[in-house]
């Protein structure tokens, strides 16, 4: 979770800039007509506000100013849920890379007991799609019999992960990607970023507020960037009577090599690249004109432009496809070095 202020800042900023409407309006409808079941599943990618829907909604049910759907954020519970030391709003994370038995026995140990002081105990079950079927059938058994005034809420990325069992025992909330323009006024105000930085970690994130802050500290601006002057490389060729450029395709690989916390996103910015020439080139094809807002790389829309008219749409589409098979590969534990170097030679000759 992000630090407290964060946290309180983003509950806030979910309301001032209208981010999951959809979701917030029916939670609010719940809470208006009390009409609350005892299980919800919020379901969307990471860091689209699902937990501090989660945290508001717990704050909604409790606030001592009987704010109904509306928390005021003052009061002493709001605050105790805010800093995350009201006693009956409980947080499970995974333990490692799984949510174990042993945590569901707990929670379902403590749930036995009345809440402490709260009208409605909320439980946030985070990654849920991460408990193993022993915790997932221990859990299945709570939701069966529910404890009184009690609220479970599932935090999920997807639900495919999930026995259809305990989905089936669950209230659907799906949480959408936060729109662009949004998730850049996002990162502005609670990270100070520039505006034609917070719309390009916008576009890199897909939707996601958490990856996008990730981004900005990892400095991934700068390594945009040359990821870019690499690609453009490798798409604009280099003259005939050059000489195959072994030892830069080889530097490249080894570059991407050596940075494997990144490499999945390094991996997606390069098709970035490519999707938006192909775009580009397909739009101008049809209709002679172009609208940057459909692409994603929209500082570089010059250099985009210009490479659409000499690539063709099969040789960006071969080239797509091979960043696919290794990004496969490398999920499958191949040579991590070994891949990107028959990558990087694979985009260059394609």
């Amino acid at each position: 979770m992000p630090p407290s202020t964060n946290q309180e800042l983003f509950l806030t900023l979910l309301r001032e800039h209208a981010i999951q409407v959809r979701a917030v309006n029916w939670l609010s409808t719940l809470m208006r007509k009390g009409t609350i079941p005892h299980a919800l599943l919020f379901a969307g990618i990471e860091g689209v506000g699902k937990r501090s829907a989660a945290m508001m909604f717990a704050m909604a049910g409790n606030c001592l100013e009987d704010s109904m759907a509306d928390p005021c954020g003052v009061c002493r519970s709001c605050r105790k849920i805010q800093s995350g030391n009201h006693p009956d709003i409980i947080l499970i994370e995974p333990s490692g890379p799984f949510v174990r038995i042993e945590q569901i026995r707990f929670l379902c140990q403590t749930l036995s007991m009345k809440p402490y002081e709260a009208r409605m105990r909320v439980v946030i079950l985070a990654d849920a799609q991460a408990m193993n079927p022993e915790a997932g059938n221990a859990l299945l058994k709570m939701l069966e019999e529910p404890p009184d005034r009690t609220v479970l809420i599932l935090t999920v990325t997807q639900t495919s992960d999930m026995l259809p069992t305990i989905l089936s025992r669950c209230q659907h909330i799906r949480f959408d990607p936060i729109p662009g323009e949004s998730l850049a006024s996002l990162l502005m105000e609670t990270q100070g970023i520039e505006m034609e930085d917070a719309r390009i970690l916008a576009a890199l994130a897909n939707g996601s507020y958490a990856k996008a802050c990730e981004m900005s500290r990892k400095n991934w601006i700068n390594r945009r960037e040359w990821l870019f002057r690499e690609i453009k490389g490798l798409t604009e060729g280099f003259p005939s009577h050059t000489p195959f450029p072994a030892a830069r395709l080889l530097a490249f690989a080894e570059k991407l090599s050596k940075k494997k916390d990144v490499l999945s996103e390094s991996l997606e910015v390069m098709k970035t690249w490519l999707r938006d020439i192909i775009v580009c080139r397909l739009v101008m094809n049809a209709r002679g004109t172009y609208d940057p807002e459909k692409m994603i790389n929209r500082d570089s829309e010059e250099s985009i432009r210009h490479l659409s008219q000499k690539a063709t749409a099969s040789s960006l589409l071969s080239k797509i496809k091979a960043i696919q098979t290794a990004q496969k590969s490398l999920r499958a534990n191949a040579n991590v070095r070994l891949t990107l170097e028959t990558l990087i030679i694979r985009l260059y000759k394609l």
